[in-house]
């Protein structure tokens, strides 16, 4: 049933305001073209699209979500995190998810590439391709992509510091294999203000690296349309022990930041936001997850829209992934963490989610087995096909509790705004500078993460098979992904050999050249970056011929 009448569940004789609006959505509605399923209970129970009072979905200022239709035209997308060990290991981890109906790749990166150092760099001995795939040089990038038609899915790049450069191989690799890059699709995250206030894998300091922030930003505003070049990430701060509010709030704030700053560089700001996204936990407090999404795009709408002054309605629009929490899973039991994450990605279905990652059971103990992430995505599969959440639009949505904690979690969420407002005196941007270099974000999220842990070891909040329910925690011998030390030996023998066949000469004008750009604060660095990784220059290279000009960060603790 494409059409419905005039939404059921509210009196419109007396109201005709809401009738206008209402037609107004039902006109939006029957132009969306859905799915090719029946919108009906298991009992054969037609259901509406939406239900209750507006603002409906898809209008301002989107509390019920970004799209007329939600779920009922297309499914969040199911995008599977994985990498380890070398490129070809990671490749083949990504077509079993492309075969169980994954729709989307995620790419997770190991710590020495995350923090741009190459795999023979001294700091990367024992960390090569074991939380993470090993990058180097676009000849890793090759690997990584093998087989997979990059015109034909959806990436997305987890990498802050060096993640220009992450993002330069993965053009170039377009390129090499005739892909257009208007037709990339997919999201780097690129957030490196979260991580000077949680995460810590930044390389320059914060003004420089918001400098190749915004050149991404103008890079791909121009060239590719399709692309997310900045994926807000309030996960990892709530992984670093933030409450979802301060999550909420830091997540937007930088977000906020990184609106004034494209705009300095003198970016219009339609131009880039419709492009700009989100990453969000869910955790494990149900209801109080779906009020932070919602409350998240009515408070981002309202900001673009009445502070910065965006005119197109896209750059209202606070689309973003969720990923369901990694900090919640337990050693303990770990079989119940498969409860956990269900109900964890319920919430971020039932909040509006654009794409999802479910956590594999056994994560809190080494990277998930093929068999554990499958379980994971079925688990998204379970709660698309089978319970019928998908059917409508915002279904907690006049929920007396529900519109409460949405409108709490906003009001809690101002409160933090208006400080870090004044901090920076009228400007976020300049008040976020402040709040990392006083330790505010840093010393917020420690007081929420230790108050969290005194309640978990007082008894006054229960972590099934931690601290309650411990009987029949016997581990035994489990089946765990394990890296085979041999995965290192065959990284540095590759990149030895990449270094030996590539054009020396070609690689040192690249990065001299790279150099010159980054010193001169009106260029972009992006296609000096694309063409010193075209001359297979490696990620340590660029990054260091980078800190000759930017310097490195080094934070100052605040007691």
């Amino acid at each position: 049933m494409h059409g419905t009448e005039l939404l059921k569940g509210t009196t419109l004789s007396d109201r005709p305001d809401l009738e206008q609006d209402r037609r107004t959505w039902q006109d939006a509605y029957d132009r969306t073209p859905l799915r090719d399923v029946d919108f009906e209970t298991m009992s054969g129970i037609p259901v509406d699209p939406v239900y209750g009072e507006g603002p409906n979905p898809g209008e301002y200022p989107f509390t019920r979500g970004i799209r007329p239709s939600m779920y009922r035209s297309r499914l969040w997308t199911m995008r599977m995190f994985a990498g380890f060990g070398t490129a070809s290991d990671t490749n083949a981890r990504f077509k079993e998810i492309l075969r169980n109906g994954g729709t989307g790749l995620s790419t997770a990166f190991d710590m020495p590439t995350l923090m741009g150092r190459d795999s023979d760099h001294e700091w990367a001995l024992g960390e090569v391709g074991r939380a993470g795939v090993a990058v180097d040089t676009l000849a890793d990038m090759r690997d990584l992509f093998a087989g997979i038609d990059l015109g034909h899915v959806s990436t997305s790049m987890t990498i802050n510091g060096p993640a220009h450069i992450i993002m330069a191989m993965y053009i170039a690799l377009a390129e090499e294999t005739s892909v257009e890059r208007s037709s990339l699709s997919g999201t780097i995250q690129n957030d490196i203000l979260k991580e000077y206030q949680a995460q810590k894998e930044y390389i320059f300091p914060p003004r420089p690296s918001m400098r190749l922030i915004t050149d991404l930003i103008r890079f791909t505003a121009t060239e590719m349309p399709r692309w997310h070049p900045v994926s807000v990430s309030g996960y990892h701060i709530r992984e670093a022990g933030s409450n979802a509010q301060q999550e909420l709030a830091f997540t937007l704030a930088n977000g906020f930041a990184y609106v004034e700053a494209a705009v300095a560089a003198g970016l219009d700001i339609d131009d880039f936001a419709p492009r700009l996204s989100f990453f969000f936990n869910s955790h494990s407090d149900f209801f109080e997850e779906v009020g932070k999404f919602r409350a998240a795009r009515r408070i981002w709408a309202r900001w673009m829209k009445e502070r910065y002054g965006a005119q197109d309605e896209r750059s209202m629009l606070c689309r973003f992934h969720t990923q369901t929490a990694g900090v919640s899973l337990t050693a303990q039991q770990p079989e119940i963490n498969v409860a956990r994450v269900a109900l964890q990605a319920l919430a971020a279905v039932l909040g509006g989610s654009q794409s999802l990652h479910t956590d594999s059971f056994d994560e809190a103990m080494a990277l998930p087995t093929e068999d554990a992430a499958r379980i994971a995505l079925r688990t998204q599969q379970i709660i698309a096909y089978e319970t019928g959440v998908a059917n409508v639009a915002d279904p907690l949505g006049g929920s007396a509790y529900v519109e409460w904690m949405t409108d709490e979690i906003e009001r809690r969420a101002e409160e933090i705004f208006a400080h870090l407002d004044q901090l920076g005196d009228g400007s976020i941007l300049e008040g976020v500078y402040a709040g990392i270099d006083n330790g505010y974000f840093v010393g917020a999220i420690a007081d929420s993460g230790y108050r969290f842990e005194r309640a978990v070891n007082a008894g006054r909040r229960i972590v099934v098979g931690v601290n309650q329910f411990t009987e029949g925690d016997h581990p035994g011998d489990r089946n765990l992904l394990r890296i085979d030390p041999q995965v290192e030996v065959d990284q540095l023998k590759r990149l030895a050999t990449v270094k030996q066949a590539r054009n020396t000469a070609a690689v040192h004008a690249a990065l001299s050249e790279l150099a010159i750009d980054a010193a001169e604060p009106t260029a972009n660095v992006m296609p000096a970056t694309i063409r010193a990784v075209h001359a297979l220059a490696t990620e340590g290279e660029i990054v260091a011929a980078l800190e000759a000009v930017f310097g490195t960060y080094e934070e100052t603790a605040v007691m």
